[in-house]
């Protein structure tokens, strides 16, 4: 059962879900649950996550339009910088140092502004 106040959804335009479900399939090992030819959606995660059919998406950085930003940890950033590349990511933002840490800003295949952060560098 969900805990009340707490998010536990998240829905984001898709401009090709099959695309969307495969670079987050590759890159992060998702499965996915099709509802309809227009929206599929990821569960059982800490966070469930649906993508809806839009017919287009703006290309541009997202965030800098004031757009929530989804940001994944990683263990490995430099991996999943790769792997968000090999699957058809497009960085928008190469890996940078911040107070805290290191992160980059990746788009994926439909236009979804993503970061990924990480532990600073040795």
């Amino acid at each position: 059962m969900p805990t009340h106040h707490t998010i536990n959804y998240l829905e984001l335009p898709a401009a090709d879900p099959g695309a969307t479900k495969a670079f987050f399939s590759k890159v992060f090992n998702w499965s996915f649950t099709d509802f309809g030819p227009d929206y599929c959606a990821r569960e059982g995660g800490e966070i469930d996550v649906g993508f809806f059919r839009i017919d287009d998406t703006n290309k541009a950085s997202r965030q800098a339009l004031g757009a929530a930003l989804i940001v994944f940890y990683s263990s490995d950033i430099e991996r999943t910088l790769r792997d968000v590349k090999a699957a058809g990511g497009r960085v928008i933002k190469p890996i940078f140092d911040f107070p805290g840490g290191r992160r980059f800003h990746f788009l994926e295949p439909s236009g979804n502004e993503f970061a990924v952060w990480s532990d600073p560098a040795d």
